[in-house]
C-alpha cells in the first residue's frame, strides 16, 4: 500500500501481544441478558431451549475453529482469536434461534462481550474452571429456590428476604420440604453447566460401489459433568481445548 499523510494514525494502535507459554482462555458473556431473557420470556429458573441454543453456538465455534492455540502471543492473532470467537458465537445464536424457539420471534439482536485471560500453569487453569463450575452451582441453587418461591406466590422481594443469609444445606431443605424438589436430581446441565470437548468417534461411510469405509473422526461433544474432581481429567487425558458455558 502506498504511503499517505494519514498513515500516522497507525501509531495509535496498541500492542495487544499475549504472553507466550500460558493457557489462553477466551471468555464470553451475554451483554444485557437479564433484559434479553425477560423480553423473550425465558422460563425461570432455567430454560432448556435457551441453554441448548448456547451449547449449539459453542459447538459451532469449535467446529469452525479447529486449532485454538493456548498460549499464543501474537498481537494480530490476539485480535483475530477474540473477535472471531465472539462474532461466530453471536451470529450462530441468531442463526439457530428459530430451531430452539420456533414459536418466538427474536425481538432484537443479542450481543456478547469477550475477554482474553492468561493462566501461566495447569493448576491455574484447573482452578479457573473449578471456580466457574462452583459459581454455576451456587447461582443455580439460589435461582431454583428464588423462582420456586416466586411461582408459589411470593413477591421477588419476599423471596430475596427468605433466602438472605441462607447456606446451601438450608436452600436444599427449603426446596425439598416446601416444593418436594430434590436439588441433586435436577438436570446436570443446570447444576454443572456444559463442557465441550473433542472426542474421536468411528464414522462409517458407504461409497457408490457399496463398499463401507470406517475412519476415526474428531467431533465436538457436550458433557454435563463434574470437572472439579480428578475423574474427568483422568478419563480425558487428550484434552487440549475446553470451553465451559456457565448458566
Amino acid at each position: 500500500m502506498a504511503k499517505s499523510k494519514y498513515e500516522y494514525v497507525k501509531s495509535f494502535e496498541r500492542d495487544d501481544s499475549l504472553l507466550p507459554n500460558t493457557w489462553l482462555v477466551v471468555r464470553l458473556d451475554g451483554k444485557g441478558f437479564h433484559k434479553f431473557s425477560a423480553a423473550h420470556n425465558f422460563e425461570k429458573p432455567n430454560d432448556k431451549n435457551a441453554l441448548d441454543l448456547m451449547n449449539q453456538c459453542a459447538t459451532a465455534v469449535m467446529n469452525e475453529i479447529n486449532d485454538i492455540v493456548l498460549g499464543y502471543g501474537e498481537s494480530d492473532e490476539y485480535r483475530k482469536i477474540l473477535t472471531t470467537i465472539v462474532s461466530l458465537f453471536s451470529s450462530n445464536y441468531v442463526f439457530h434461534w428459530k430451531h430452539y424457539f420456533p414459536a418466538k420471534e427474536l425481538l432484537y439482536p443479542p450481543s456478547f462481550d469477550g475477554r482474553v485471560i492468561l493462566y501461566p500453569s495447569d493448576d491455574n487453569l484447573r482452578d479457573y474452571l473449578s471456580w466457574r463450575q462452583a459459581d454455576c452451582h451456587i447461582n443455580n441453587l439460589y435461582n431454583t429456590c428464588f423462582w420456586a418461591l416466586v411461582h408459589s406466590g411470593k413477591t421477588k422481594s419476599e423471596a430475596d428476604d427468605i433466602l438472605r443469609g441462607t447456606v446451601s444445606k438450608e436452600k436444599n431443605e427449603l426446596l425439598f420440604s416446601n416444593f418436594n424438589i430434590n436439588y441433586n436430581k435436577l438436570p446436570e446441565m443446570y447444576r454443572k453447566g456444559s463442557v465441550l470437548i473433542r472426542e474421536e468417534i468411528e464414522v462409517t461411510t458407504v461409497n457408490e460401489q457399496g463398499i463401507e469405509k470406517t475412519r476415526q473422526k474428531k467431533t465436538v461433544i457436550v458433557l454435563h459433568t463434574d470437572i472439579i474432581g480428578e475423574k474427568f481429567w483422568k478419563d480425558h487425558p487428550e484434552i487440549e481445548i475446553i470451553i465451559v458455558l456457565n448458566k
